[in-house]
């Protein structure tokens, strides 16, 4: 199999482009070639496996991240996009704005066959008990049939590149039994329910309280309150180990007892990092996609340009539409519906 290229948009990060090239080398030693599109000076020489696209326009920070796409042809993440679009690259990292990269996935990358809406899918780091939430932003307002798919989508990306045989699937409630939630969501239960069986286990309603006690691989929900529970997340542990950390070193008491739990710690950092991740994954395009968080540094870009030559490998975009179409998921006809109208987050 030849060499996969992934497009990278270097601009937005928090850090400078040029900690985004870092993590494009990096990937690059792991044989993976980058297409890296940023301000050429910023960016300075790179190594074989990299050529930089001089791209110094950025819409990263655009109120209107579709009006941006559809109005700045030579932004960098609209040139990434074309990229892979065109089959120049196999595969699209952003290093920027979530609500840019959709909205150029959308309008040039393209919906996948038969989707109805797109989905950001994170897998959370949770110790022994890793979990995939989606959609953590994309689509704010869905209908049942569009819950359904994400379930589906996530039980096949699940598989593909979590490497979890029969996905444990569930919805995010406000309760446990099937009539809990709003009506969209009690409908799709009856739909998942219904359909149970297949490459997936559907297992009904989760609580909040659940999403990280190992009920469930995949827990859907819309995109408006993934984001919140996402950054509600990441909010909490981040406090939490700022607070262990403060604790440890405010007393001669508390700093012995840091020095003899420095290693169980630190490993407990590295497996709740973020970074291990590589950031949202961009379900129901045509191709693989993935938007880094811009608080990464190089290894978290390495970690998502690694992530995102694994989709490809792995055919996750086949995969999840296989799944898809044998579930009789997959939607009949045009929706009139534009790319537009989804409003990233």
């Amino acid at each position: 199999m030849p060499p996969i290229t992934v497009a990278v948009d270097a601009n937005g990060a928090d850090l400078g482009p040029a900690e985004v090239a870092a993590g494009a080398a990096l990937a690059a030693e792991h044989g993976v070639r980058v297409l890296l599109f940023g301000p050429q000076g910023a960016i300075g020489s790179t190594p074989g496996g990299v050529e930089v696209v001089d791209a110094p326009v950025s819409i990263a920070k655009a109120p209107d991240p579709a009006l941006a796409v559809r109005s700045t042809p030579d932004a960098s993440i609209v040139l990434a996009s074309k990229a892979v679009a065109e089959g120049r690259a196999d595969a699209l990292v952003s290093g920027g704005s979530t609500g840019a990269a959709l909205a150029a996935g959308l309008f040039h990358v393209k919906r996948a066959r038969g989707i109805h809406r797109p989905a950001l899918a994170i897998s959370m780091p949770v110790p022994g008990a890793p979990v995939l939430l989606l959609d953590v932003g994309a689509s704010v307002e869905v209908r049942p049939e569009h819950l359904v798919q994400f379930a589906y989508m996530g039980a096949a990306f699940a598989q593909a590149v979590l490497g979890v045989e029969r996905p444990r699937v569930a919805l995010l409630s406000n309760g446990e039994e099937p009539g809990r939630g709003t009506p969209d969501v009690i409908a799709a239960h009856e739909r998942l329910a219904a359909a149970a069986g297949g490459r997936m286990s559907f297992v009904g309603n989760v609580e909040g309280t659940h999403v990280t006690e190992g009920v469930a691989d995949v827990v859907v929900m819309d995109g408006f309150t993934g984001n919140i529970a996402l950054k509600l997340m990441e909010g909490v542990s981040g406090k939490l180990m700022r607070t262990i950390r403060d604790v440890a070193t405010a007393s001669p008491r508390g700093r012995l007892g840091g020095m003899l739990l420095r290693g169980p710690l630190r490993a407990l950092r590295d497996e709740i990092d973020p970074e291990l991740a590589g950031g949202a994954y961009m379900l129901g395009l045509r191709r693989t996609g993935v938007v880094a968080h811009g608080r990464f540094t190089r290894t978290g870009f390495a970690r998502a340009i690694d992530v995102a030559a694994r989709g490809v490998r792995e055919d996750v975009v086949g995969r999840t539409l296989s799944a898809l179409e044998e579930a009789g998921a997959l939607r009949q006809a045009p929706s009139s519906e534009a790319a537009a109208s989804v409003q990233p987050q």
